[in-house]
């Protein structure tokens, strides 16, 4: 089940909302996060049942390590504690190995050495880079002192199961939420912000992602006589736009959800395409797992404090498990690698150098480095490599353009506008300004702006057929 489908929006949904609600905000919030939780391991049950097994599992084993790991802390047994620690990490690093990256190692590993290990495909339950992360977190923080143990398996049960980010995230550390488990408000003004911010994830992730996506797959699936220059170039450019509001369309979705059930929970996306470098880029997309894994690998590696040479590895290293993460294929390693060269080269001086530049030299440079980041990301998507590269490189058999290409840009000019600004903050500020000049207006727009929305993305899901999961690898 996923956030943009008709099951969530009028069945799922609100009965989970009507039954949070009708339950009373007792003992620590105890029965909502058994709703929560209870409902949570419904939603994951039901695309693959046999996978609820594991979130249990996964639940119960960092529930008992975590506490352990707290109880020998605050005895100052710290090499004890060290133990379930150490233990917590290699469970949860074992399941993710197991089910998303074991039958890629082997067919590495065959093509290396020219052995035969079997490859058994198993089918990767979802979610479960993000909630491996998310449990892993929560031991890490107790062993810091940055968090105590949570001592009611059911409010962990809810934290580690949340259905609002539990497939695409944001990654939630427990330290974030630890007290919004047990004291969190409802109000009207949490309700109605949480239904604005799901409302726009949905136009995000219906109305222009699934669109951008129906182009890009058309191209990709052009013959050597119909891909011209022009058609990869462009293809490519919805296929950014894309992976972009798809992703910071789910994110928006899970913090409107989020604070629909009270929560408070960070950003995950800051308008990344209007970034001046790289290094800003990456401070502005997938900000939790940036924060993830700098807190949890690049800082206990020492960071930058160990000389150039470790602080290199570091980021290295960083690049590579970032890359890793997003799929068991080298094209991800690769990608990871490519954004790591261009880190490294800003750390050594470009960075200033680019500060001093116009910001339109920035934002240009930033749009090419990403743009031909998201090719290397893309490539198992693409059916014909050859035919799309030799195309973008100007030397496919279809030329530079044809009336196939000039039809697929002007029947898309309107989106394509429409996909440019929406990734900036241009149409925030305009509804800001008009608001500020109007008394009274910002009511009444985000009311039309809910409506319009919400009857659009679902006169879109009634009718089209394209709705893709992009981060089912995840």
């Amino acid at each position: 089940m996923v956030f943009s489908s008709l099951l969530f929006l009028f069945r799922f949904l609100p009965i989970v909302l009507f039954i949070y609600y009708a339950v009373p905000c007792c003992i620590n919030y105890l029965w909502k996060n058994m709703v929560l939780f209870l409902f949570s391991l419904f939603f994951y049950a039901w695309g693959e049942p046999i996978y609820i097994f594991l979130m249990l599992f996964s639940t119960i084993v960092d529930y008992i390590n975590g506490g352990l790991t707290g109880y020998f802390i605050k005895r100052k047994k710290k090499g004890i504690a060290r133990i379930f620690l150490v233990c917590s990490i290699i469970i949860n690093l074992s399941l993710l190995g197991i089910f998303k990256y074991a039958g890629f190692f082997c067919e590495v590993m065959n093509q290396f050495f020219g052995i035969s290990l079997p490859v058994k495909e198993l089918a990767l339950p979802i979610g479960i880079s993000f909630y491996t992360f998310q449990t892993m977190s929560y031991t890490i923080d107790i062993y810091r002192k940055e968090a105590e143990p949570e001592r009611n398996i059911i409010h962990f049960g809810a934290y580690v199961s949340l259905f609002p980010q539990l497939i695409a995230g944001p990654i939630v550390r427990f330290q974030e939420i630890a007290k919004q488990l047990r004291e969190r408000k409802h109000s009207l003004e949490h309700i109605s912000y949480g239904i604005l911010r799901f409302v726009t994830g949905l136009g995000k992730k219906v109305l222009l992602a699934n669109s951008a996506g129906l182009v890009w797959t058309e191209v990709t699936k052009y013959s050597s006589l119909e891909m011209t220059t022009v058609a990869a170039w462009l293809g490519l450019l919805f296929y950014m736009f894309q992976i972009y509001f798809d992703f910071s369309g789910y994110s928006d979705m899970a913090i409107g959800l989020m604070a629909m059930f009270g929560f408070d929970i960070e950003e995950n996306f800051k308008y990344p395409y209007t970034a001046r470098s790289i290094t800003e880029f990456w401070r502005k997309w997938h900000i939790s797992l940036g924060t993830w894994f700098r807190e949890y690998v690049y800082i206990p590696l020492g960071g930058n404090r160990k000389g150039k040479t470790r602080t290199w590895f570091n980021i290295f290293l960083v690049w590579f498990l970032t890359g890793l993460w997003h799929g068991a294929s080298l094209n991800f390693i690769c990608w990871g690698l490519y954004f790591c060269a261009f880190l490294v080269v800003e750390k050594c001086g470009f960075l200033k150098k680019l500060e001093k530049l116009p910001a339109w030299i920035g934002h240009g440079y930033v749009c090419l480095v990403v743009y031909f980041g998201w090719l290397i990301f893309a490539w198992q998507d693409i059916e014909g490599h050859r035919v799309f590269l030799k195309a973008m490189a100007g030397l496919g058999s279809a030329g530079f353009v044809n009336r196939q290409a000039l039809y697929l840009f002007v029947t898309n000019f309107v989106l394509l506008i429409a996909l440019i600004l929406g990734s900036t903050e241009l149409p925030k500020r305009s509804i800001a300004w008009i608001c500020r000049k109007q008394e009274g207006m910002e009511a009444i727009l985000q009311t039309i702006f809910i409506i319009t929305i919400f009857l659009l993305s679902t006169s879109y899901l009634v009718n089209a057929s394209y709705n893709p999961f992009l981060y089912f690898r995840f």
